[in-house]
């Protein structure tokens, strides 16, 4: 009896890469080059499509990790002044552009389909009371207005602007957008924990402020967890978390 596999259907190689990144759970900043290549062209082998331009780009694909591979098997030569750049580093760029418009994508997937349950409904006032215009007869308006009271009206206008200033925020300055992303934090992250060694999560907190920060830290320390590189301990609901840093293998040996 044949056995049938049935393969996942990916966009294009980027996508079929960081696919075999979170499945293997490994850091994209770190990419085991040789495990990522074959599991892509044990993939590549077992694809049956006729379309022969997203074959190709698999196949583009699969040179580029072999040539990557190769330079990283190739003895490095020694360099004193200048480090030798990672042959890595073109294709981790690639994914991370790759992976930022794919979770845009899916941003607005989500406002479409939210934008779908919205209903309007078409005016349907008729000519007659759209067109309607009260007559008004100005000198029976002004028949009682005297400089007294039109003092008054001015007063209480220019007293309602007042009332509109907020006593606290309007003393405040120009509000600049906080500029932090998760690539940079997760890098500062690692540095702080290789330094510390074993610390609280809250104390990571201090070296900066606002709701995006402690947001993105969250997410850095997460990701990080996610790949081995820290442990975390609560004892506690609610309670501060304990993060030790977690040495690598090569770092141990």
């Amino acid at each position: 009896m044949e056995l049938t596999v049935k393969l996942e259907v990916f966009d294009g190689p980027l996508d079929l890469l960081l696919h075999l990144i979170e499945k293997n759970k490994v850091d994209i900043f770190d990419i085991p080059i040789v495990l990522i290549t074959e599991q892509y062209l044990d993939y590549v082998g077992q694809m049956d499509t006729k379309d022969m331009d997203l074959m190709s780009e698999f196949l583009v694909m699969a040179a580029t990790l072999i040539r990557i591979k190769s330079k990283m098997l190739l003895p490095r030569e020694e360099k004193e002044e200048e480090e030798e750049e990672d042959p890595r580093q073109e294709l981790v760029e690639r994914l991370l552009e790759y992976k930022m418009y794919k979770y845009a994508s899916f941003e607005l997937k989500d406002r479409q389909y939210d934008a779908a349950k919205v209903f309007f409904k078409e005016p349907s006032i008729p000519d007659e009371v759209k067109d309607y215009k009260e007559d008004i007869d100005y000198d029976e308006l002004l028949s009682d207005v005297t400089l007294s009271k039109l003092q008054e009206i001015f007063d209480s206008v220019m007293q309602k602007q007042v009332d509109k200033i907020d006593p606290i925020r309007s003393k405040f300055g120009e509000i600049e957008k906080e500029e932090i992303n998760i690539e940079d934090q997760m890098i500062f992250v690692e540095e702080y924990a290789m330094l510390h060694g074993t610390f609280y999560f809250r104390k990571l907190l201090e070296r900066g402020s606002g709701k995006s920060y402690v947001i993105v830290t969250f997410l850095s320390v997460l990701e990080m967890m996610k790949t081995g590189r820290l442990r975390i301990v609560q004892e506690k609901l609610f309670g501060d978390m304990l993060i030790t840093y977690q040495k690598r293998q090569a770092e141990t040996a």
